[in-house]
């Protein structure tokens, strides 16, 4: 069985990568350009992609192409109509990384109502030792205890961040952007409902035709002045030159994002020169990545590989 790990540079240095290698001979490839992508498709059983684009050209193209494995839970970036044509399965891995984002999630939050950095930044930078009493009352925090946590999309990861933030002490609340997710134990609101009353709200929701731009100046006017946003669900759902816009004239009160309309983020994103810095926390996509998901995850692909030779 000849096996292609187009992208493995997107997992890391995972312990359990190289047990694929029981399932035949695995050619890792750190990152795989489009250019070069259909040369090595071109004599694989099985196909590992993380985020490698596979388009009908390519899949017809593979003559041997027998499984495609995504080392992820999106599948956006394979043509899964031309993969049903051909017979050849698809299959991902799902609900490995629900502990991982919601983590980063409160990080996040805590980032930014907990006010770590300046007060680190106040002890570090001798302003401290140099102080007329013992504490500092110049920069102030809140707690998450007795506050609004508004959800958007819960799923999987919603529902953990949900049991995490009631943990804290919030009141929980969501948004379905489906429509469909109404039998859960919390209270359902309207989305501008849910903006205008949160203090904290929370992004779990994918990427499609109803969550694309869900979030834009106007949706973010509605919203508290004290209101934080996170979204580590998907690029796109918050409009980014928005919400630079809503950070810098103080229409809320801080941000958390960890994916990005463009990823890696472009230079020229508006929200790498807002003036308001310490509103705004971000990461490069890596909610998901913790080391303890990021093995689940190769485990998924394994199992999804065990599957098919046993059919």
């Amino acid at each position: 069985m000849n096996i292609v790990f187009l992208d493995a540079k997107t997992v890391g240095d995972v312990p359990n990568l190289k047990d694929l290698e029981k399932f035949g001979d695995v050619t890792f490839y750190q990152t795989t350009s489009p250019d070069q992508t259909k040369e090595r498709m071109k004599e694989a059983d099985i196909v590992i992609t993380n985020k490698v684009v596979l388009n009908r050209e390519l899949i017809e193209g593979a003559e041997k192409l027998k499984l495609i494995c995504v080392a992820a839970t999106g599948m956006n970036n394979i043509d899964r109509d031309t993969a049903k044509e051909a017979e050849i399965p698809v299959k991902n891995v799902d609900g490995y990384s629900s502990n991982s984002v919601a983590q980063t999630t409160f990080a996040m939050i805590l980032h930014l109502v907990q006010k770590i950095s300046q007060y680190d930044q106040f002890v570090k930078g001798g302003e401290y030792a140099e102080h007329d009493i013992f504490t500092n009352m110049d920069i102030s925090y809140s707690e998450i205890y007795g506050k609004q946590f508004g959800i958007i999309g819960l799923g999987n990861i919603g529902s953990k961040v949900a049991a995490i933030a009631e943990a804290f002490g919030a009141k929980v609340v969501y948004y379905s952007t489906s429509g469909r997710n109404l039998d859960q134990p919390y209270p359902h609101k309207d989305l501008s409902e849910l903006l205008k009353t949160s203090d904290f709200v929370s992004i779990h929701a994918p990427l499609n035709e109803k969550t694309e731009g869900l979030i834009g100046y106007d949706e973010l006017k509605l919203m508290k002045e004290s209101a934080i946003v996170i979204n580590a669900g998907r690029g796109g759902i918050v409009n980014e030159a928005d919400l630079a816009k809503a950070l810098d004239e103080d229409q809320i009160g801080g941000a958390g994002l960890d994916v990005f309309e463009e990823e890696p983020i472009n230079a020229d994103n508006p929200l790498l020169s807002i003036k308001n810095k310490h509103k705004l926390v971000m990461t490069p996509h890596i909610a998901w990545a913790s080391i303890e998901a990021r093995t689940e995850l190769i485990e998924g692909v394994k199992v999804n590989i065990e599957e098919f030779l046993s059919d």
